[in-house]
């Protein structure tokens, strides 16, 4: 099949990509130039075209292409569908566990419980609305793919105050003192690129299973908060010691930033039963194990 993939050079597309080429279909990688590959010869024979999935005209180009699938992974799905959707077959949009909102249930299935406080989330999630309501109606037949926090080589993973800054991983690679919020932990749900990659292949080797849904991804389980930064003790070789405190003090003067506090505050635990049954999914790491593989790429790359 005739693939575009817009975001292709990303953390997830860097591992679609190869996945893609290794079955045999014609890829196209959409980007706006720039994105160093972590490893090239892993795009051997893959085309490049610029592209800017937020405007239009970029985008208008690329009717006569007539891909078989586009997969959009920058967030502009929405505009993508009303330029390409009615010239492809199939649509898969990348959106995340996040827009379902506060989640009510764990393992939380793929329903919405309230509005995102995520402002460009929330009107990502309405989008998607749309675009199922449309998917073959004339159109392409759309998909959702809806990933927890993202982690594994390629990218600094989630620190201990839910950001994604190489300075609190250097803290806690020195065994300082980590604060979290006390009362009932949190789940995190940290799940590996190359994992979350799979389940895009797989929606694409199986069109008919996945045409008019939305899918979570992630791994089997979760960790606790504290079990979170015991595993990158484990991973340091150090004993990080762990402080609670209350959560007013937490957001007051340890974690003012809602964006990244929200990730241990909002359990990410997604239920992975449709993305089984549908689609054969099966997670090959569980979050320990990618975790350790994102600190094993910083090393690599010299920023630790």
């Amino acid at each position: 099949m005739k693939i575009l993939v817009i975001g292709g050079t990303g953390h997830v597309g860097s591992f679609l990509v190869p996945k893609l080429l290794k079955n045999g279909h014609d890829v196209y990688v959409g980007t706006r130039g720039g994105t160093k590959l972590r490893d090239e010869t892993t795009f051997n024979g893959a085309k490049f075209i610029t592209v800017n999935s937020s405007e239009v005209e970029s985008l208008t180009v690329l009717r006569k292409e007539r891909f078989d699938v586009v997969i959009e992974f920058p967030g502009s799905a929405k505009l993508v569908w009303d330029v390409l959707a009615d010239t492809v077959s199939h649509f898969i949009a990348c959106g995340s566990l996040w827009m379902f909102g506060y989640p009510k249930i764990v393992p939380t299935p793929e329903i919405s419980f309230e509005k995102c406080f995520v402002k460009s989330y929330e009107r990502r999630f309405d989008e998607i609305q749309i675009m199922l309501l449309e998917s073959g109606n004339g159109k392409a037949v759309f998909t959702a793919i809806m990933p927890p926090n993202i982690c594994g080589p390629g990218k600094i993973p989630l620190d201990q105050y839910g950001g994604r800054d190489i300075a609190f991983h250097k803290q806690m690679a020195l065994g300082e003192t980590v604060y979290i919020p006390d009362g009932p932990e949190c789940l995190i749900g940290p799940c590996d690129a190359e994992d979350i990659a799979e389940l895009f292949f797989l929606a694409v080797e199986n069109r008919v299973a996945s045409a008019g849904q939305i899918f979570n991804v992630g791994s089997e389980y979760s960790l606790t908060t504290s079990e979170f930064i015991r595993a990158y003790a484990r991973i340091y070789g150090v004993e990080i010691p762990i402080e609670k405190i209350s959560w007013e003090r937490y957001i007051n003067e340890i974690n003012t930033s809602k964006v990244a506090w929200w990730h241990l505050y909002a359990p990410m635990l997604p239920d992975l039963g449709k993305a089984k049954k549908l689609l054969g999914y099966r997670p090959r790491y569980t979050p320990e194990e990618t975790m350790k593989r994102a600190v094993d790429w910083m090393k690599q790359e010299g920023l630790l």
